[in-house]
């Protein structure tokens, strides 16, 4: 797409340089310029030429027009096939692909991960109906979204479970992170316009925990998921 995009670039600055060349000798040339008002060969020839221009102008900004449009349709596609359509984030494929990431390498000592799980969905859905469930998990989604910039990735890994991955982090910032959710669901749960929200996390840090491989270190952090809250 980038490719084309040049292509295209180029072959409309050569088509502006072209017709400012061609005006150029038409109005620069006192003598041709009469011929052409004189002569009607001239005038015919003159006429297709400029119809030729017209036309190549056109059909250049329907490329650029069709090229925006594969652009919005490549992004859309690639916006669905990463992200969940219930939260709107990242969902389990992306998930995936960070994971791959660190397949059949050592697992570096400043990875950690925290796990959440909103407890109370299936309550929820089943008094409130699913469209309640959504929606919380569409709120819960756009919280760990705001409170998780500059610091991990987060997205759905299926059901009522979050997963958050911090590369090149510390436990610091994975407090900071537990530190702004729980202040915005004090927020959030403070509103009466919507059912309240109800969660639990676990945590899993590899310099403490010698995780053979990212996908061991987020099952330590789903299995410390009850554990973890008990504590608190």
């Amino acid at each position: 797409m980038k490719l084309f995009k040049i292509l295209k670039t180029i072959q409309l600055l050569l088509f502006a340089a072209t017709a400012g060349v061609a005006l150029y000798i038409i109005f620069g040339n006192e003598k041709l310029y009469h011929m052409i008002g004189s002569n009607a060969d001239v005038r015919l020839l003159s006429i297709i030429l400029w119809l030729v221009l017209i036309l190549s102008f056109v059909f250049l900004l329907l490329d650029f027009s069709g090229f925006h449009k594969l652009k919005q349709e490549f992004y859309t596609m690639s916006h669905a096939r990463y992200s969940d359509p219930v939260s709107g984030i990242a969902n389990r494929y992306s998930c995936d692909v960070l994971i791959e990431k660190y397949t059949d390498r050592p697992l570096p000592e400043d990875m950690g991960c925290i796990m959440f799980e909103l407890t109370n969905i299936t309550d929820i859905n089943r008094s409130h109906g699913h469209a309640a469930g959504n929606r919380l998990i569409r709120d819960f989604s756009h919280i760990l979204t705001r409170t998780s910039v500059d610091l991990c990735f987060v997205g759905r890994n299926g059901g009522n479970k979050f997963l958050a991955i911090f590369e090149n982090s510390s436990p610091t910032e994975m407090n900071l992170l537990l530190d702004r959710v729980a202040h915005k669901m004090e927020q959030y749960n403070e509103n009466t316009d919507h059912e309240t929200a109800l969660y639990q996390y676990g945590l899993s840090y590899n310099a403490q925990d010698h995780a053979a491989s990212l996908t061991e270190l987020i099952a330590l952090a789903n299995s410390r998921i009850t554990s973890a809250n008990q504590e608190s």
